[in-house]
């Protein structure tokens, strides 16, 4: 069998995604949960994009140990020296470094000629070559570059100390057929090819993404880069789940297969969907909540009878359980920890009390707490702790059918200050937002507003997602709470401390 390395690059190019934006604290629980799924290479992020992103992948480089973690640098040696700032202190640094080589891309967002692009990229590699171990090159837009200078720039690349060659789909423009042919030339044309490693990354503009990835396993790619749930920029990047299920279901077919932990697909696609906000379909592949549903009589009866009739990937294979155990107001100390450990949520000791008490509250006003419910209020405690710039402590909202809907709020600001304020709107939302903003004395833009349940029953729990633009910034945030209303505004808060957080931060990097 080959061995199939997976490159992920869920908190780098998954970040991307519109209206996505991780804080520090939830970077390193998805980064956490990629070590337990077992990837082979965490893209962590782009060290020279901001204070943040820099911070954010020291600390996964720091504390992830099990896998290589890597960072995004242009071709400027700015952008290197970030990179290798960030992830010095790592188990296995390495550097993604890239550059545009498509003529399209060269003549238009570059302005530079095919030989001044290829001596940047040389230039670039060999600096890098000073500093790190291993160190990836990719070809920006290499499925719409002309392969006689593909090949050409490669070879340079290589000889100045490329380890792993990428070539990226950038665009989602290729078909399996032009895309594993690529990789065919490359190996008949670059003479040193067999130095180094081939790396893939599709994106799925056309929907093509996974078939794009496989027909470049079946040509010679020992490297595949995606992320989690397939999100990315516009349509998304190669699922990794998708691929290494297929691969595993049809080794006959691929003869390859990855390292990856199988087991924790499901728990991966759920933090990083419940975290990012982007909800997985219901009929994705893999990990979608039909995946191995069967309505059609015809199907149940052949699946009751031999589940291979119409069920080619079994359910716990990937981590779906079927039964699990379920946490109440009964339950101790002792089970609430094991449980969050099965889960996969790394809490420290000191939290532990305070969680268990925030559980135990809940569980007094629900029947039975779900893992669902457990992974949501871990998630969001770690988040208010950390945030709690604006902090909400009593909401009370009037509405009636023949009558303006009414919100009082009330807030804990800054040195303990209470800050109370009352507005109304056209329903219980637009009044709760209008007063929240009189709350903050700035005008804030509402762009998306999003609720969903976490499990079922009449006393589930609200998960809201907003996003909004404060203070010159776009932002998102998360809220939970049994009442829709009190979730709203807990998200709305959210997103308001976020830019605080980021911008306070920035504020101490750059005095000290």
């Amino acid at each position: 069998m080959r061995k199939i390395k997976i490159f992920d690059t869920t908190l780098r190019d998954g970040e991307q995604s519109a209206g996505v934006n991780l804080n520090q604290s939830e970077k390193l629980e998805i980064a956490r949960q990629l070590e337990r799924l077992n990837v082979d290479i965490i893209e962590a992020g782009f060290p020279a994009a901001s204070k943040g992103d820099f911070a954010s992948v020291e600390q996964i480089a720091q504390t992830v140990k099990n896998c290589s973690v890597t960072g995004l640098a242009r071709s400027v040696m700015a952008d290197i020296d970030a990179a290798w700032e960030a992830l010095k202190g790592g188990a296995e640094p390495r550097l993604h470094v890239f550059i545009a080589t498509s003529p399209i891309h060269r003549q238009y967002k570059l302005k530079q000629t095919a030989e001044q692009v290829k001596e940047t990229a040389v230039a670039a590699v060999k600096y890098a070559a000073k500093k790190f171990p291993i160190i990836q090159w990719s070809a920006e837009d290499a499925s719409r570059t002309e392969l006689p200078y593909l090949a050409e720039i490669i070879e340079a690349v290589i000889q100045a100390g490329a380890h792993v060659i990428n070539i990226p789909d950038t665009v989602g423009y290729s078909t399996p057929q032009e895309y594993g042919n690529i990789f065919r030339y490359l190996k008949e044309n670059v003479p040193s090819i067999h130095k180094v490693e081939l790396s893939s990354h599709c994106h799925d503009d056309l929907g093509l993404a996974i078939a794009n990835a496989l027909s470049a396993v079946e040509n010679g790619a020992t490297q595949v880069e995606g992320t989690i749930n397939g999100i990315g920029e516009r349509a998304g990047n190669a699922a990794l789940e998708e691929l290494a299920v297929a691969l595993y279901i049809r080794k006959d077919h691929f003869n390859a297969e990855t390292r990856l932990n199988l087991k924790e697909i499901s728990r991966t696609s759920s933090l990083v969907s419940k975290l990012t906000g982007m909800v997985v379909p219901a009929n994705k592949a893999v990990v979608g909540k039909n995946a191995f549903a069967h309505e059609s009589g015809i199907h149940q009866d052949g699946v009751l009878k031999e589940k291979s009739t119409y069920e080619i990937i079994s359910p716990d294979l990937v981590g779906f359980q079927s039964n699990s155990l379920v946490l109440g107001k009964h339950s101790g100390r002792h089970a609430f920890k094991n449980r969050l450990n099965e889960l996969g949520l790394a809490v420290p000791d000191e939290d532990i009390d305070h969680l268990f008490k925030v559980f135990k509250d809940l569980a007094d006003r629900k029947k039975e707490m779900t893992d669902d419910d457990l992974a949501a209020i871990v998630l969001e405690e770690k988040l208010t702790k950390e945030e709690r710039f604006y902090d909400l402590i009593s909401i009370q909202i009037q509405y009636g059918t023949n009558q303006v809907p009414t919100a009082t709020v009330t807030l804990s600001g800054r040195d303990n200050e209470i800050i109370q304020e009352a507005g109304t709107g056209a329903g219980s939302i637009e009044a709760l937002y209008n007063t929240l903003e009189k709350c903050m004395k700035e005008k804030i833009n509402l762009l998306d507003y999003r609720i969903q349940s976490v499990g079922a029953g009449r006393d589930a729990l609200a998960q809201v997602y907003v996003k909004m633009r404060y203070a010159g910034k776009e932002t998102s945030g998360r809220g939970l709470a049994q009442d829709v209303l009190e979730a709203s505004a807990k998200a709305y808060l959210n997103a308001v401390n976020r830019v605080i957080y980021v911008g306070e931060k920035s504020e101490v990097v750059t005095s000290n």
